[in-house]
This record gives structure tokens, C-alpha cells and sequence, in this order.
């Protein structure tokens, strides 16, 4: 049986990932420092209590689970929260990533799939960006894992780490059996913030209402959980198998706006959303929208589950009580 650590697996896109891996037959241990992720998350392998920025931690993660592969999710991103206080960011997600490779190579482990983000491109120049689009990120948050991508790259020649970075887009939904879903503090994210608002009444705040875009609202590539973790899954057997760094962009190649979000809420719960106009985010770009076919082509990856109907259904059932 194969094992894997998992970074960050208490968290929302790393807890899903953990269910994937385990549905695959690989043997999976959550390394998770707590502080934003949930213990109630961490459902199919036991949990080692963890810092990135501790490498005696590391170490000794490495040293008794000695994984085939790390899959390493841990990190910070809020882009509003990377612009007011960048420092945290470089730390946790730049420096703390320096440290698991790092301890990656004295524990004999070589092989890392990495949760990156579309972030990493910073404004579009063309309608879909493929992974040839040039990066150059607009946020801390951006620039926190376009670091990490670099490290990745460079300790590929240096150290012979194989690596493939996972750019995704929006990840969105919840667990299709019921039992996990996106869970916050604070919540950011537009799906849950918009059925909070239609089933209990408040506003929600539109960011940014006069882009360049059909509606006039932000359009983003939206992807099922579920999809990114069976994404997550091939990428592992493809990191196993080729040596160097690689990276693919995750997400569906079509874009939904946000009123269009907020429409198919209003439908699916039958109530309607008091929308209160604001001023875009700091660091958002008018569109993000995949070109996902390097990663069709090369892992067999086709998203199943991110029609918007399916991610907002499957968003409610598993909205936190």
C-alpha cells in the first residue's frame, strides 16, 4: 500500500483530497497544525499535530510515516488578508514549504504534489489561461505560491525532487457522500456566503459590480471539490512515474459570474438574496478561466461533478450547522 502525508489534510480542499486518496487504496496520515482546519475533517487516517515552520515537527512526521509521496495542502489563502499582512504569508507558505522539502530530503522522501492556485498568473491576457500564460500575481497570496513553484523547479535540478504543482481555479461544493464540505472562519468564499444569505436573510456583498465582464460581476472557473481531489489522485501516479517539475492547471475551461452564482442559489433554495453592491476585492481580476486540457491530456483528468448545479447542491447538503 502506497502512504501519503497529507499537509494540511484538516482543511477544506485537503480534507477532500484525504477521502481520494483513501478511495484510491494509498494509506493517509493528516499533518495539521489546527489552526484553521477541523479535527472533524480528518476522517480516513489518523492526524500527527504539526507546524511547516517547526522542522523538528517535520522531521519527525517524515521519520514515522515515511510516505511515498507528500501531498501538501497546508497553507494561508485569504488574498485580502496576504495584501494587509504579506509577512504571514511569505512565512507560512513560502518559508514553510522550504522547510518540508528540506526535511523531505533528509528523511529520503522525493516525490511532493503541491496545491498551487490560478493566483500565480495575476491579470489575463487572454480569455483562458493555459499554463504557458505568464505569472506575475497581483496579491501576496499569488506571490507566496509562485515562490513555492520556483523552490519546486529549482530543487528538481539541484535535488532530483519530483514534483507536480496543482493550479486550480475555484474550488467549490462539498463531499458527495454528505460528510465533509467548505467550512471557514472567517468564511470568504462566495458559494457559502451566498446561501448564508438566502436562508437566513442577510445581505450579501457583491465585490466589484462594474468589471469588464458580461454582467458586470467577477467570473471565475469554478471546480467540484470532489474533482480536484480525483485530479489530486492521478497527479500522485503521474509524480511517482516522471522525474522533474510539472504543473496543470484544474478547472472546467467555461466561466460563471457571480450574479450567475447567485441566481442559481436563489433557485435552488427558492428564497431571494438582498445583494448589497461594493468595491472589488484588493488583488481580484476581473476573470480567471482555465484552459484545463494539458492536464485532460496528460493525467486522464475530466471534471465530473462541477456543473454549477451540482457544486451549490452539494454546497448546501453540507453547509455547517
Amino acid at each position: 500500500m502506497k502512504k501519503v502525508l497529507v499537509t494540511g489534510g484538516a482543511g477544506y480542499v485537503g480534507s477532500h483530497c484525504c477521502k481520494a486518496f483513501a478511495a484510491a487504496g494509498w494509506d493517509v496520515t493528516v499533518f495539521d497544525n489546527f489552526s484553521r482546519g477541523h479535527r472533524e475533517a480528518v476522517l480516513w487516517g489518523p492526524a500527527i499535530d504539526g507546524d511547516l515552520l517547526d522542522p523538528a515537527a517535520l522531521d519527525r512526521a517524515l521519520g514515522e510515516v515515511r510516505p511515498d509521496l507528500v501531498a501538501h495542502f497546508a497553507a494561508l489563502t485569504y488574498v485580502g488578508e496576504s495584501v494587509e499582512d504579506p509577512g504571514l504569508y511569505y512565512r507560512t507558505n513560502a518559508l514553510g514549504t522550504l522547510n518540508l522539502v528540506d526535511a523531505m530530503g533528509r528523511a529520503g522522501v522525493g516525490h511532493l504534489i503541491f496545491s498551487s492556485s490560478c493566483a500565480t498568473y495575476g491579470e489575463p491576457d487572454r480569455p483562458t489561461l493555459d499554463e504557458g500564460h505568464r505569472q506575475w500575481p497581483i496579491s501576496p497570496y499569488g506571490w507566496s505560491k509562485l515562490v513555492v513553484e520556483r523552490i519546486l523547479a529549482d530543487y528538481a535540478v539541484a535535488h532530483r525532487l519530483a514534483s507536480v504543482s496543482l493550479r486550480y481555479f475555484n474550488a467549490a461544493g462539498g463531499d458527495l457522500d454528505g460528510r465533509i464540505g467548505e467550512w471557514h472562519d472567517p468564511e470568504t468564499h462566495l458559494i457559502p456566503l451566498a446561501i448564508d444569505a438566502a436562508l437566513s436573510g442577510d445581505e450579501l456583498a457583491v465585490n466589484g459590480t462594474s468589471f469588464a465582464t458580461p454582467d458586470g460581476s467577477a467570473v471565475r472557473d469554478f471546480i467540484h471539490v470532489e474533482d480536484l481531489g480525483d485530479a489530486h489522485v492521478r497527479a500522485a501516479d503521474y509524480c511517482l512515474a516522471q522525474p522533474g517539475a510539472h504543473a496543470f492547471n484544474l478547472g472546467t475551461g467555461t466561466g460563471t459570474s457571480v450574479r450567475q452564482i447567485i441566481a442559481e442559489v436563489e433557485r435552488q433554495t427558492g428564497r431571494t438574496i438582498a445583494q448589497r453592491p461594493g468595491p472589488p476585492r484588493a488583488g481580484d481580476p476581473a476573470a480567471l478561466v482555465a484552459a484545463p486540457d494539458l492536464a485532460r491530456r496528460t493525467l486522464g483528468w475530466t471534471p465530473r461533478h462541477s456543473d454549477i448545479a451540482t457544486i451549490i447542491r452539494t454546497a448546501i447538503a453540507t453547509r455547517p450547522a
